[in-house]
């Protein structure tokens, strides 16, 4: 179990989406585990990812931070939205839509398959009343990387959408956060999925409480999960860091391609 959540959590960090997503499979179908306190870990999964990837990217300058924050008010506004409306959706054909759509979003991404950087964007005037534009350094280029942010408000939707999906389903919505930047901000995929990371343990962080109330997290599931996960994401920060652009976002279709299968299967009853 603690090897297996190091592998997601190497997985989940250089991806931006947490590697819940990866472990509550996991828990459940190699481990036997309930599904209940399967997700109650992943939950709090998704808060060492966080925490242990934001840091280093932060302090490394590649998260940005103000887009993080202002795009959590979406996120935020769409967790509650979806805990509210849960009991009274059908989450089988959720799983079999959201699944859906996230296969045919491989399609623009496998596209854009090489490509480093987004050419030719220009701030809208949302990106630059709240100074969303910023840089960072590098590392597998060794130059200063300055990019411009466009689609705000659509991107603003997207998050309320990620965060409903969250609330819906109880999983994590990092590749939504991270498709939301990269096809509408344009953002380098460095700073979506480093900026994803940073947004997931705050959205988790304000779900975890009531898993615990609930008795669903286990410290004796929960406990190695998260030191897995925890050295994980250690590992993949700097995996990460000395990346190409085009090789993360291989990696991202890869994953997100995984994703895909995993919800369109819980669609059909078979996970």
């Amino acid at each position: 179990m603690l090897l297996t959540s190091i592998a997601a959590g190497v997985i989940g960090t250089i991806v931006g989406i947490g590697g819940a997503l990866l472990v509550t499979p996991a828990l459940t179908l190699i481990f036997g585990v309930d599904i209940h306190l399967a997700i109650g870990a992943s939950i709090i999964s998704i808060i060492a990812t966080s925490s242990g990837g934001a840091a280093s990217y932060v302090k490394d300058g590649v998260t940005n931070i103000r887009i993080g924050m202002f795009l959590e008010i979406g996120t935020t506004v769409g967790a509650i939205t979806g805990a509210a409306i849960a009991a009274y959706i059908n989450s089988d054909l959720l799983f079999g839509i959201f699944g859906t759509v996230l296969l045919l979003s491989v399609i623009p991404l496998f596209l854009r398959r090489h490509e480093e950087f987004p050419k030719n964007v220009q701030n809208d005037s949302w990106s630059r009343r709240l100074r969303l534009s910023s840089s960072y350094s590098d590392q597998s280029l060794k130059q200063v990387v300055s990019y411009n942010v466009t689609g705000t408000p659509i991107a603003l939707i997207i998050m309320y959408g990620a965060g409903l999906l969250s609330g819906l389903l109880g999983i994590g919505s990092g590749a939504f956060k991270v498709l939301g930047m990269e096809n509408f901000m344009h953002l380098p995929i460095k700073v979506s999925t480093t900026t994803s990371n940073f947004m997931i343990g705050v959205t988790a962080a304000a779900s975890a409480g009531i898993y615990f109330v609930r008795g669903d997290v286990n410290p004796f599931i929960a406990a190695p999960v998260v030191l897995g996960i925890l050295a994980g994401a250690n590992i993949g920060t700097k995996i990460l860091l000395r990346s190409r652009n085009s090789t993360i976002r291989i990696t991202f279709m890869v994953v997100l391609v995984a994703i895909s299968a995993e919800m369109i299967a819980k669609a059909f009853g078979v996970l």
